[in-house]
């Protein structure tokens, strides 16, 4: 089901989509992007996001403006692990050995989503926002468009095995980035005309793998990104996609540090790459209007 907003009269200019992929604690770079991209005056007409992207998105659909991004900032600069992973290795452990669905308890979620402060339901939105996550029961990709924010986001970044499946809406739901990573075909839902993507997701291994999770979260990365990758190559022709680049991220999951400098490069790199993609843009533009005034030109006789 899609937002009502989907319908709202449109300005002229070129309809536009943010996408968010997930990437744990590696979105932080998001918010780098998104600053990036509102300081430029490209605003979305929809914003699509799974995982941690889905919490990053949240906040830019409830209302896309940079104060809202510079509040997102001081968000991630506040988290600390032991409030998304409480315990030692040994309660880990325990947690393992009590034969529970999940390690840890999504209080610490919970307590990020709250300081976010996105809308309450998918119809207070200012844009059309779409979570995107996973039903364990049937396997299936499942877009929460409308309802309320909190469950949906609960689900999205429910990672398998760490926290607890999310019931809602009599499904199951775990996190979006089990079946689509980088959630780019549904911005295709709506008329756009240009897609911004937020892909922290990573390509070749840069996080240094020292555990069991670490190995089986990089073996599913490279399962989705190759999704992404067939999405990117089958965009519709008439559609603009602009991948940002992402900064360096060798933090283990569990590492919140580094939180401003990720920001801060993340933003560098994208604010150089949407410059110099409008003028790319421009001078094909330009060479466009010349051409039209050749064949304008009258014959002589």
């Amino acid at each position: 089901m899609l937002n009502h907003s989907d319908q709202r009269p449109h300005d002229g200019h070129p309809r536009v989509a943010f996408v968010l992929s997930g990437g744990g604690n590696q979105a932080v770079s998001q918010v780098g992007m998104l600053r990036a991209l509102l300081e430029r005056d490209i605003v979305p007409d929809v914003v699509v996001g799974t995982s941690a992207g889905a919490l990053n998105g949240s906040v830019v659909a409830t209302k896309p403006a940079l104060a809202r991004v510079e509040h997102l900032a001081d968000v991630w600069l506040s988290i600390r692990t032991g409030q998304v992973f409480p315990g030692n290795r040994f309660a880990r452990a325990w947690n393992v050995l009590k034969r529970d669905d999940h390690l840890f308890e999504n209080d610490g979620l919970r307590e990020i989503i709250a300081a976010a402060d996105p809308a309450d339901t998918f119809d207070q939105m200012a844009v059309p926002f779409r979570v995107v996550a996973t039903d364990l029961h049937s396997g299936e990709e499942v877009v929460l468009a409308a309802g309320p924010v909190e469950p949906a986001l609960l689900g999205s970044t429910a990672i398998p095995g760490l926290f607890p499946p999310i019931e809602h809406d009599g499904m199951v739901l775990i996190d979006g980035a089990v079946t689509d990573n980088v959630p780019l075909w549904h911005a295709f839902a709506s008329p756009v005309e240009q897609v911004y993507v937020c892909n922290v997701s990573g390509g070749p291994a840069e996080r240094r793998m020292k555990s069991p999770l670490d190995i089986a979260v990089r073996a599913f990365a490279i399962a989705r990104n190759q999704r992404f990758d067939l999405e990117l190559r089958h965009a519709p022709p008439d559609v603009e996609v602009v991948v940002l680049p992402q900064p360096p991220d060798d933090r283990e999951l569990f590492d919140f540090s580094d939180a401003h400098m990720l920001i801060e490069e993340a933003h560098h790199l994208a604010a150089r790459a949407l410059d110099e993609h409008a003028q790319v843009v421009e001078a094909r533009r330009a060479q466009e209007k010349a051409r039209r005034r050749w064949f304008r030109k009258p014959r002589v006789a």
